[in-house]
């Protein structure tokens, strides 16, 4: 059965599935790991809730810059390899249609079809030919840092909630317990279903999440109440 012209695959939503996936996991286990560590120091139960709000504020932002600066260099490197792609097609375009057959032969084309496929695609987009099979750059796969940094930020937004929502209506003393809980559901339920979209095995992600999770709130937790030990 010939595939449908609407087909789609996973790597077209790499890009944002990776910053969406990893916003959401940071926002979940910061939080909560910041919220578990003031609780663990003794600190009052408003104290606990203004130290999640602040780290969810900051950790958005945080994530959003980030995730702007690190996609955009990408994104800098990608023009000036174009510019520079540009450049040589001006300066050398036979011998650019030679690369780029060179590439479809190196693939298993013959010769004369891969200069026949190299002469179609130039004539067509020469630097779209160029930069999908010579440079590895596509639509699906170029970086948008704006996009990125949205994603970003809104995921782990999203994700920090959780952990607040319970955080607000569990009881001082049942805080820790239900805080930990809850986020380790959650943090599990991401890895799964981040798994699935990825077309891997749903359980192994979600114990990959939740052991670093749980490993990650433990150590936290450990220091706030050494901390409040102390003081």
């Amino acid at each position: 059965m010939p595939a449908s012209n609407n087909e789609r695959h996973r790597t077209e939503r790499i890009g944002w599935l990776r910053a969406a996936v990893l916003g959401a996991n940071d926002g979940i286990l910061s939080t909560s790991s910041l919220m578990l560590g003031v609780a663990a120091a003794h600190a009052t139960h408003g104290s606990v809730l203004v130290a999640g709000v602040a780290g969810l504020v900051a950790g958005a932002m945080s994530m959003a810059a980030g995730e702007y600066v690190s996609v955009h260099s990408q994104a800098d490197t990608e023009k000036a390899d174009l510019k520079l792609e540009r450049a040589e097609l001006k300066a050398d375009n036979k011998g650019e249609h030679k690369e780029l057959a060179a590439i479809y032969i190196a693939r298993g084309l013959d010769p004369a079809l891969a200069k026949q496929v190299a002469q179609q695609l130039m004539v067509h987009d020469a630097i779209g030919a160029h930069a999908h099979d010579e440079l590895g750059i596509s639509e699906a796969l170029r970086a948008r840092p704006i996009q990125a940094a949205l994603a970003s930020a809104g995921s782990f937004a999203v994700g920090g909630i959780m952990p607040l929502l319970v955080t607000t209506v569990a009881s001082p003393a049942r805080v820790i317990p239900l805080v930990a809980g809850t986020s380790l559901v959650f943090l599990a339920l991401l890895g799964g279903l981040a798994a699935r979209a990825g077309g891997a095995g749903m359980m192994v992600g979600a114990i990959r999440v939740t052991f670093w999770g749980a490993l990650a709130m433990a150590v936290t937790a450990g220091v706030g109440s050494l901390f409040g030990t102390v003081a």
